[in-house]
C-alpha cells in the first residue's frame, strides 16, 4: 500500500484508510469477531489509517478499535472525532464544541481507545454556537500536551476552514466525496488545496450503493440507517439504481467490481485525497484495497464524468434535519 500525505505538518497515512463505523452500528447487524479480523487483515495489507469516533455506538466503536490495536499501537495511524453528543434516541444528537467539552471528550476517547495519544483528532461537526477559534484553540492545547498529534475538521465550510487554520494548522478535512457526492469540488477542495490541508473522503462508495450490491430497499436490514436516507427511498432509489447500473456496466467491461471503479475514481482526484471506505467484512476489505492499484486513463475519467456528472444522484445525502449541520 502506497502512502499519501495529509497536510503540511508531517502526517503520512496509507493511501486508503478503513472506516470502522459500520462495525458498531448504522449498517445492520454486527459481528465483533469478524470486525476484529477485518482490522487485522487491513493492517496486514498495509492499511494503517483507522477512522472511528466517540459518536459511533455511541462509544462502543472506539472500544472495539482499541481492542483491535492493543499491543501494536505503533503500527496504526488512529483518527477519532468529538462533537456529536448522542442520547438514547438514534435520531437525537447535539453538536458541542465548547473548549471544556473538547478536553472532556478527548480524555474519554483516549481511555476507550487504550492509548495516550490520537494521531488525527477531528471536530465531527461545527458548533454554530461556539466560535471555531475557541474550539480549535482547545484542540491546539491538546496538541501541545501530546494527547493529539494533528487536528482536523469534518464537514466544515470554506470560511470556517480558513478561520480554524489561522488558529492552528489543520492537517485534514473529512467530508463525504464520491461519484455521487461531488459537492466538495465547488469550494471545499479549492480551499483546502490553497491552504495545504489534506482531504479525507468518507462514504466513497456512496454508503454501499456504488458497490452494486443493493438492488432493493429490502436488501437493507430493518435497523439499517440507510432506510431513512433520502437517496435510498422511493423514486430516488430507482433513479440512483439506474445510475449504478451504468457504473456496473463500465466496471464489467474493465473486469472490475463497481466499488473498485468508484474507489479508483476518488483516488484519481489527487494525491492529497485519502478515501476511507467502511466495511465490517474481510472479503470486501480485500476488494476495496485492490482498487488502490487501479489506474484510470483520461478516457476512463471522461467516461465516468459522463456517466455520473456532478449532481446526478437523486436526493440529498442526509435527511433534511441533518443537512443543516454540514458545510458550516
Amino acid at each position: 500500500m502506497r502512502k499519501r500525505k495529509l497536510g503540511r505538518q508531517g502526517l503520512e497515512v496509507s493511501a486508503m484508510g478503513l472506516g470502522c463505523m459500520g462495525m458498531s452500528e448504522f449498517y445492520g447487524s454486527t459481528d465483533e469477531g469478524e470486525s476484529l479480523a477485518t482490522i487485522d487483515r487491513a493492517l496486514e495489507l498495509g492499511v494503517d489509517f483507522l477512522d472511528t469516533a466517540d459518536a459511533y455506538g455511541p462509544f462502543t466503536n472506539e472500544m472495539l478499535v482499541g481492542k483491535a490495536i492493543k499491543g501494536r499501537r505503533d503500527k496504526v495511524i488512529l483518527a477519532s472525532k468529538f462533537g456529536l453528543k448522542r442520547t438514547g434516541d438514534p435520531a437525537q444528537r447535539m453538536i458541542e464544541g465548547s473548549p471544556a467539552y473538547v478536553r472532556e471528550a478527548c480524555e474519554a476517547s483516549l481511555k476507550r481507545l487504550g492509548t495516550d495519544h490520537i494521531d488525527l483528532y477531528y471536530q465531527h461537526r461545527v458548533d454554530s454556537k461556539v466560535p471555531i477559534e475557541d474550539t480549535v484553540g482547545a484542540m491546539a492545547a491538546l496538541v501541545k500536551e501530546g494527547k493529539v498529534r494533528y487536528i482536523g475538521l469534518s464537514e466544515a465550510g470554506p470560511k470556517t476552514i480558513r478561520r480554524a487554520h489561522a488558529v492552528h494548522p489543520v492537517s485534514a478535512l473529512q467530508s463525504e466525496y464520491s461519484l455521487w457526492s461531488r459537492d466538495p469540488e465547488d469550494e471545499i477542495l479549492p480551499t483546502v488545496r490553497e491552504l495545504g490541508i489534506g482531504f479525507v473522503a468518507y462514504s466513497p462508495l456512496g454508503r454501499g450503493f456504488l458497490t452494486g450490491q443493493i438492488k432493493t430497499p429490502e436488501d437493507l436490514e430493518a435497523n439499517d440507517y440507510r432506510r431513512f436516507s433520502p437517496r435510498f427511498q422511493g423514486d430516488n432509489f430507482r433513479k440512483n439504481l439506474a445510475l449504478v447500473e451504468k457504473i456496473k456496466e463500465m466496471a464489467r467491461a474493465k473486469s472490475l467490481q463497481p466499488g473498485q471503479l468508484a474507489l479508483a475514481w476518488v483516488m484519481s482526484r489527487g494525491e492529497d485525497i485519502v478515501p476511507i471506505p467502511g466495511t465490517k467484512r474481510r472479503r470486501y476489505l480485500e476488494e476495496n484495497v485492490a482498487a488502490a492499484d487501479i489506474r484510470l486513463s483520461p478516457q476512463d475519467l471522461e467516461q465516468l464524468d459522463a456517466l455520473a456528472p456532478k449532481g446526478s444522484a437523486a436526493g440529498s445525502r442526509y435527511p433534511e434535519a441533518m443537512m443543516g449541520s454540514v458545510n458550516l
